[in-house]
């Protein structure tokens, strides 16, 4: 009698395919929309997916100027950066910071999903955040990537 033997097919640089998504931000809620993309950029939405390997795909949001959020977190949720001096905590609150650097608020939410390691890092060169509805990467003919609210 023979015995049945399953191997695991683990992914590597050779074997991912990585496709290219476009994300319209328009009236999306930060938290459900960047948690969905880094899934995408980490390469779970894939039958392969592998933690050790980068196996995502590229993520292009558009809109990200029109991104919403619940509650009242638009005025009270701040964003604080600090320059390691003495004095040199700075908050903003969200509604400044979108109003000044919109693509910041989603690029700060997805890499901070995604790991804290040196794969985390190269997964997220793959983001590209624009405000408006224009972007570069026409040559790459991007999929419209739409989430089930």
């Amino acid at each position: 009698m023979s015995k049945l033997h399953f191997t695991t097919k683990h992914a590597n640089e050779a074997t991912v395919q990585r496709n290219w998504y476009v994300v319209d931000g328009t009236n999306q809620t930060v938290g459900r929309i960047c948690s969905k993309i880094a899934a995408v950029l980490r390469g779970k939405n894939k039958a392969y997916y592998t933690p050790h390997v980068d196996c995502g795909d590229y993520v292009i949001v558009i809109n990200a100027e029109k991104v919403a959020f619940t509650g009242n977190k638009m005025d009270e949720k701040l964003y604080i950066n600090y320059s390691g001096y003495p004095g040199g905590k700075k908050e903003e609150a969200a509604h400044e910071l979108i109003r000044r650097r919109p693509t910041v608020i989603v690029e700060r939410a997805v890499k901070g999903m995604l790991p804290k390691n040196r794969l985390g890092r190269k997964m997220y060169t793959k983001l590209f955040v624009y405000e408006g509805a224009q972007h570069p990467h026409i040559a790459q003919q991007p999929k419209e990537l739409k989430f089930g609210n």
